[in-house]
């Protein structure tokens, strides 16, 4: 116990550490605890959030199933650029370089801002718009709007978070990426009832409220990761070089994130089609999916916490000219996450109406998550490795072998395969369900191969 005790006082300080030189599952231990801690935050958010909105209507739970359908599309951009920094931070401080790895911060910082205003001006206006190709009836578009163009329109601050967060876990600071995370999702969880249901002398604003809770939690950790690299010592700082762009740099950061961001976007793309698929059922369907993806979400988002980890050592020992190393880490987390999602999909089977109660008494929709959530956690064992063994491939600066599997296992699977059993054989949302369960066991089968192949080793970034 002792030495458990131990481990986790050790992960949770912020006391730099070399983990090319740690032994490995120690490295595992104190890069993964505070990586899944943060995503299980962010896990509880997006659950807390939605049990709020389902107290609102009907139409609101859809509203922000469509929007978050179409902002995790934009949210790629920032998802893709932020696993660039990884990769490049990671690298430096794996080649004992802290100033090339600061210098890496500072240019992703300025991409950043750059990609977080445009994209936020164009979700602000054409909001309505979004809705109604989604697939929206005109009462929910009516209804939802103001959530919409909230949401979408602070794309900035959602962006900077993801990105500066990538920052800290190449530098091997998970403590600080949690911290960060853990206050923007606090402060998210408590003023989501306030602003949605009003509290004294503030109004109820409904669905409106819970986007207002989003930018204002999420805003407040922006500006804590901020404070940490500019006023506090640490790997990567902060100077006044962030005011230039370095176009050598800069180059090579958004030649690294095409390959993430096109990755992110064919996945999230596929998620858009398998909607508007859904939106064809009606509300009720798309209400119950929406739930049933939010419990999803609850493990799958630690999940990618173990997957960050990977993506951290494979990038840090491959800069210290150690591949061996960086290959059996990757081996290892998969290990770990398949134990975890193998005891989870065990759970959510079978306690899946329960589960969906909680959320809502609606027999309709409660019917229509339990049928999806079903269906997707039979695949959980092989969502494992796959979601591990794509961000090891990250890691390394190899994004074009996640990307060409990515379009491979959702554009030519996944998408043709729901459209056929839903729309031609009509299974209805059935289809859709063993379509995700498909591709993504696919994914996994690909991801074994390539990675054993090994020549993810030898990406000089």
């Amino acid at each position: 116990m002792n030495k458990y005790l131990k481990i986790l006082k050790e992960a949770f300080s912020s006391e730099e550490k070399d983990f090319t030189k740690l032994r490995l599952t120690k490295a595992i231990s104190l890069l993964a605890i505070p990586m899944i801690l943060e995503m299980l935050m962010e896990a509880l958010f997006a659950v807390v959030d939605v049990f709020f909105v389902a107290r609102v209507s009907t139409n609101a739970v859809a509203t922000v199933g469509l929007t978050e359908s179409v902002a995790m599309l934009i949210y790629s951009i920032s998802i893709g650029i932020s696993l660039a920094a990884t990769a490049l931070v990671a690298r430096r401080v794996g080649e004992k370089n802290k100033e090339g790895a600061s210098r890496v911060a500072e240019q992703v910082i300025l991409l950043g801002i750059t990609c977080g205003c445009i994209i936020g001006a164009v979700g602000f206006i054409f909001a309505g718009e979004i809705l109604a190709i989604m697939g929206g009836s005109p009462e929910l578009i009516s209804e939802g709007i103001g959530y919409t163009r909230i949401l979408l329109g602070s794309n900035l601050v959602i962006v900077l978070l993801f990105l500066l967060n990538g920052i800290f876990r190449g530098a091997g600071n998970a403590f600080l990426a949690m911290q960060s995370l853990w206050l923007a999702n606090i402060l998210n969880i408590i003023l989501d009832p306030i602003l949605i249901f009003g509290f004294g002398p503030i109004p109820a604003m409904g669905l409106e409220g819970a986007a207002i809770a989003t930018m204002i939690g999420r805003g407040t950790g922006v500006i804590f990761q901020l404070y940490l690299l500019i006023g506090k010592s640490g790997v990567i700082k902060i100077t006044k070089q962030i005011y230039s762009w370095n176009i050598q740099l800069m180059k090579k950061i958004i030649l690294l994130s095409s390959g993430t961001i096109a990755q992110y976007i064919i996945a999230t793309a596929s998620w858009i089609f398998l909607v508007r698929i859904l939106a064809e059922y009606g509300e009720d369907v798309v209400a119950g999916y929406t739930i049933a993806i939010r419990i999803l979400i609850f493990t799958i988002l630690p999940s990618w916490g173990l997957a960050n980890a990977a993506a951290t050592l494979v990038g840090q020992n491959l800069g210290a000219e150690l591949p061996e190393r960086a290959e059996q880490a990757g081996w290892d987390i998969s290990k770990y996450n398949m134990y975890f999602l193998l005891t989870v999909s065990i759970i959510y089977f079978t306690f899946a109406p329960n589960l969906m109660r909680f959320f809502t008494n609606d027999l309709a929709i409660i019917s229509a998550g339990v049928h999806c959530l079903r269906i997707i956690s039979v695949g959980y064992v092989f969502f494992s490795y796959g979601m591990v063994l794509t961000q090891a491939f990250n890691g390394a600066g190899d994004t074009r072998t996640p990307t060409i599997m990515n379009l491979i296992c959702f554009w030519l699977v996944e998408i043709p395969l729901a459209y056929t059993l839903a729309l031609v054989f009509d299974w209805g949302p059935t289809g859709v369900y063993i379509a995700i369960f498909t591709s993504e066991t696919s994914l996994a089968i690909l991801s074994i191969y390539l990675f054993k192949k090994g020549n993810w080793k030898l990406k000089k970034i």
